[in-house]
């Protein structure tokens, strides 16, 4: 096609002359910014392509970044991971060639993106989420989203959200956490309170911890930036106390480690969510620490602890409003009655593994009443909404959750403020990929 066809063919002559007539009409005193302005509104967007590329996550273990373009830039995500995955969540595609990256490398579906997913969307709306998504899971045709790769489709369907949100630019540019609002019919958002990980246990930190962590809500305080305050404050409190303990101690901290349980039991080092770390510690005695860490803040009435369980049952006498997984992910009997309770909001992670179906039995049976959304585990922007809807039509609380392999991505934190989730978990306050999410939402 020829330039003058193309020209006819879109009436351009016809949009710039009305272009210009809006300007005089405006009296604007940037005619060629608003000139430009209105041309781009009046030329929809499409996606031109969908380029994906392997990167390292938090842990240095890959996952899949991905560049969308339209015709109105580029626009970027990278896919989470988590430690493990469970049988009811969408299944990451990886290589298993254990000479390169141990077997985790990703670069199968880097390729799907590259040649299957990309021309799958070739000219489709950046803002029509739902048949974006939609046509990604008919491409893919297995239920767990096994053969194009959970993380090749999720790394996908976010850069389109951020393509959707850019389409809807004027003159100021549509935060995409109200794109994310209006994709989930909401007409409002809410800021969430920040849920900060303090200290780590059992499988993420290969010590005698027997429970996953330790964590604190912020509860009491009137604005983000408060919160933020707050929670930076008692992890160093937590962490100088910790340093200035006898290296000798049994209570030794180890900070900064890189992998579970391979590290010198008194040398500090990486880790992966930047928790604070023990080497044996019960769990009175990991609640004794941030309790004292609390204190020395003066922060006593604006701080709530919660904690995740992994299966463990135990008696409290500290200020915990929230408990993760207080039975195993299979024992929905006894998750019914500690519900039942009423003593504190009850969270299905491992129960839920973010699973509609999952969700739906554990409405049904009143087995938890909050839900820990991990958006690789349902795979696209769209089902991460409908799970969020599921709980909030239970009137259940939720909590948008980091993965312990994360990127500097700050999807989760417009994600946590457009679906008004009221709880937003990306780890410590420290280290940039959790930083990210939390330094969104305080803009």
């Amino acid at each position: 096609m020829s330039v003058q066809e193309y020209l006819d063919k879109h009436m351009l002559s016809r949009k710039i002359e009305d272009a210009v007539n809006a300007a005089v009409r405006a009296k604007t005193p940037d005619p060629v910014l608003f000139i430009s302005n209105h041309m781009k509104k009046s030329v929809p967007s499409v996606i031109t392509n969908v380029k994906a590329r392997q990167i390292l996550d938090s842990r240095g273990i890959p996952t899949v970044e991905v560049d969308l373009y339209t015709n109105k830039g580029l626009f970027r995500a990278s896919a989470p991971s988590g430690s493990s995955s469970g049988m009811y969540e969408a299944t990451e595609l990886r290589d298993g060639d254990k000479g390169t990256y141990l077997g985790n490398g990703v670069s199968r579906a880097v390729k799907n993106v590259n040649e299957k997913i990309s021309e799958a969307l070739i000219g489709m709306d950046p803002t029509l989420q739902i048949q974006i998504d939609q046509a990604m899971i008919d491409l893919d045709k297995t239920e767990k989203k096994g053969e194009l790769g959970a993380n090749a489709i999720l790394a996908v369907s976010m850069a389109a959200c951020k393509a959707g949100a850019a389409e809807k630019e004027a003159w100021i540019p549509v935060p995409l956490y109200k794109h994310i609002a209006d994709l989930a019919g909401k007409t409002n958002y809410s800021i969430p309170v920040p849920a900060f990980t303090l200290i780590s246990g059992g499988k993420h930190a290969g010590n005698n911890l027997a429970i996953q962590d330790i964590v604190i809500l912020p509860v009491g305080t009137r604005k983000f930036e408060e919160a933020l305050q707050v929670g930076s404050e008692t992890y160093h409190h937590l962490k100088k106390n910790m340093v200035h303990m006898d290296v000798m101690s049994e209570k030794m901290v180890v900070l900064l480690r890189i992998y579970p349980g391979k590290f010198p039991c008194l040398v500090p080092s990486v880790c992966q969510s930047m928790y604070l770390i023990f080497c044996t510690c019960s769990l009175k005695e990991g609640l004794d620490f941030v309790k004292e860490a609390i204190a020395r803040t003066g922060y006593n009435e604006k701080i709530k602890i919660a904690i995740g369980v992994a299966a463990t049952e135990f008696c409290i006498a500290y200020p915990i409003v929230s408990i993760e997984d207080p039975f195993d992910k299979e024992d929905w009997e006894h998750s019914k009655y500690f519900s039942s309770l009423g003593i504190c909001q009850v969270v299905g992670d491992d129960l839920l593994m973010s699973n509609p179906k999952r969700i739906e039995r554990a409405v049904q049976d009143a087995a938890c009443n909050a839900l820990l959304l991990k958006i690789n585990q349902v795979g696209t922007v769209t089902e991460a909404i409908e799970a969020v809807k599921l709980a909030k039509d239970a009137n259940w609380g939720v909590v948008i959750s980091q993965r312990t392999g994360e990127s500097e991505d700050s999807f989760l934190a417009d994600l946590a403020v457009g679906l008004g989730s009221g709880q937003i978990k990306a780890g410590a306050p420290c280290r940039g990929e959790r930083l990210a999410k939390y330094n969104q939402v305080n803009i």
